[in-house]
C-alpha cells in the first residue's frame, strides 16, 4: 500500500481527495495544511507520493517542492486552478510529476496518481542514465590523459598504455577511472 502525504488547506477538498485514495488503495499518511513543513513532514513520514492541492503554487510552495526533489526525490501531484504556461512550467521545472487542472474528481485520482508514478520512474530512470553517461565521459577523458602522460614517460604505443592501466585497474580492483585519475595525480606531484 502506498503511503501519500497530503498537502491542502482546504478541508473540503481533503475530504473529498482523501476518499478517493482511500478507495483507490492507497494510505494517506498525513495531511498538511501548509507546504512551509513539507520538508520536514517528507523527512519523518517517507511517503511515496506527495499530493499538493493548491489554487495556484505561490513561490514558496514551489521552492518546497524543489527541496523535496533534490533531496528525497518522489512522485508529486499537483492538483490546481491556475492554468497559466508559466505556473504549470514552473510546477514542472520544480519537480511536479503531474499537474492537474480543475481535475479533482475523485473517479480520476487513481489513473492521475499512477501516471505520475510511472513518469516520475521513467525521469528518475533518464536521470540515472544521464548520471552514468556523465561518469562514463569524464573517466574516459581521464583515461585518454593518463594514457597520453604513460606514452610519454614510459615511451609506451597507446594501446599499451591503456593496458597498463587496465591492468592496474583490475590487480587493485579499481574503476579504470580511479587509476586514472591516481596517475594523473601523481604525474602533477612530480612536475
Amino acid at each position: 500500500m502506498l503511503r501519500v502525504l497530503l498537502v491542502d488547506d482546504s478541508p473540503e477538498r481533503t475530504a473529498i481527495l482523501r476518499t478517493a485514495l482511500e478507495q483507490a488503495g492507497y494510505l494517506v499518511a498525513a495531511v498538511l495544511e501548509s507546504p512551509l513543513t513539507l520538508l520536514k513532514a517528507v523527512d519523518s513520514l517517507l511517503p511515496d507520493i506527495i499530493i499538493i492541492d493548491t489554487e495556484s503554487p505561490s513561490r514558496d510552495v514551489l521552492e518546497h517542492v524543489v527541496m523535496v526533489t533534490r533531496d528525497q526525490p518522489r512522485p508529486i501531484v499537483m492538483f490546481s486552478s491556475d492554468n497559466t504556461p508559466d505556473s504549470i512550467r514552473d510546477a514542472v521545472r520544480a519537480g511536479v510529476s503531474a499537474y492537474v487542472v480543475d481535475g479533482l474528481e475523485g473517479a480520476r485520482v487513481k489513473s492521475i496518481v499512477d501516471v505520475a508514478v510511472a513518469r516520475f520512474d521513467e525521469y528518475q530512470k533518464i536521470v540515472a542514465e544521464l548520471a552514468e553517461a556523465n561518469l562514463k565521459l569524464s573517466e574516459r577523458k581521464l583515461v585518454d590523459k593518463a594514457k597520453g602522460i604513460l606514452m610519454k614517460s614510459r615511451n609506451l604505443s597507446e594501446d599499451e598504455a591503456y593496458h597498463a592501466l587496465r591492468k592496474m585497474a583490475m590487480s587493485r580492483k579499481k574503476r579504470l577511472g580511479e587509476i586514472a585519475r591516481n596517475v594523473i595525480d601523481l604525474a602533477d606531484f612530480i612536475g
